[in-house]
């Protein structure tokens, strides 16, 4: 990737499985409100609207909050949507967006937080409130920030599949759609060869007019195939993208940014694989020279795929056709464990390569 690339931060995300602390803001609903509101914590709750400008515009803010309080026993943070749960929102006495409550431990009484809505401040009143010491904590963005000087060098390297938004600092359909943005680059950051990049189209107007640019955001996609760009006019949920994103590029990644059990299968290996755990000993070692002759051909990530499935053909010659489910079981339960991102994605190649010789 070009050095002279900026990088910005943006808030990490929270959206959205209900009540689900794996994501950063809990999504508060009429089902389940009083379970997590009002218990053994205090709650600090947005009460929002989807089409709101100045909800858009705190979403940022608020997303870095519930990330910085993600680890904190003694404090939630939530939001509600009112355009789904009306009822929930007159009950506590919502007449504009967004309204920010707190509730204490133990307690359906609010207190409505008045101060500035920025991730700082807020962070400062649910610290008072709830006796807790948290941080902002600053993210690193892995979104790429296109500028005049680098747009060329990053967005026409013909060894880069490069997805571009271009934007307004001041269009609300751009601060709604850039958390969900944020986290399509980061579940691709592991993809050398998969850029996820924005442009300022208000300041660099020129390079906006250039490639036909009038309305925000406008997404376009410069594969390694076509430099000139192609629009892209896919829907615009985290996995829209991901679904966009594999088919254009070969990428086998979900929304989370992990590999599916799509990822490292070659169709043609395993046509040859489904033969060779069927076969004799002396026809496995035909099978298996077909399977060289087939890997030789293979070039880029293909081609390091490719020695996976020559080195599970080899063990299992060697070591029985029980090998390949042992060593399943084996790499799952280091998956199981909490390791490097790059070592998920070399034990899930192996995985899905192994699984073929089951």
């Amino acid at each position: 990737m070009a050095t002279s690339q900026i990088w910005f931060t943006v808030g990490i995300l929270a959206l959205l499985f209900l009540s689900a602390f794996a994501d950063d803001v809990i999504v508060l609903t009429e089902q389940n409100f009083e379970e997590e509101v009002g218990q053994d914590r205090g709650a600090l709750v947005e009460f929002f609207a989807p089409w709101c400008g100045h909800c858009k515009k705190l979403a940022p803010e608020y997303e870095k909050l519930g990330a910085s309080f993600k680890k904190a026993k003694t404090v939630l943070i939530g939001k509600v949507d009112c355009d789904e749960h009306k009822s929930l929102c007159s009950k506590y006495g919502v007449t504009g967006y967004p309204t920010i409550q707190w509730f204490p431990k133990g307690s359906l009484e609010p207190k409505k937080y008045e101060g500035p809505r920025t991730a700082e401040s807020l962070a400062e009143f649910a610290n008072n409130e709830g006796g807790t010491n948290v941080k902002i904590a600053t993210i690193p963005s892995h979104v790429v920030v296109l500028t005049a000087d680098n747009f060329d060098e990053v967005v026409l390297d013909e060894s880069k599949d490069v997805l571009v938004e271009f934007y307004a600092p001041w269009c609300g359909h751009c601060k709604s759609l850039a958390p969900i943005y944020e986290k399509v680059a980061t579940a691709f950051k592991m993809e050398d060869d998969v850029v996820i990049a924005n442009l300022d189209a208000d300041k660099y107007k020129d390079l906006a007019e250039k490639y036909g640019v009038s309305g925000y955001p406008t997404l376009k996609f410069f594969p390694k195939s076509n430099k000139a760009g192609e629009e892209y006019d896919g829907g615009r949920d985290l996995d829209d993208f991901a679904t966009f994103i594999n088919e254009k590029c070969g990428t086998s990644r979900d929304g989370k940014g992990q590999l599916t059990s799509k990822a490292g299968i070659i169709t043609n290996l395993d046509e040859l694989v489904k033969d060779f755990i069927t076969a004799g000993d002396d026809e496995k070692k035909a099978l298996f020279s077909k399977l060289e002759e087939e890997v030789e051909k293979l070039k880029g990530s293909t081609a390091r795929y490719g020695k996976i499935y020559l080195k599970a053909a080899k063990s299992c010659m060697q070591k029985g056709s029980g090998y390949a489910k042992n060593e399943i079981e084996r790499l799952q339960r280091i998956l199981d464990k909490s390791i490097a991102p790059a070592k998920i994605d070399e034990f899930t190649l192996k995985k899905n390569i192994l699984s073929t010789f089951v």
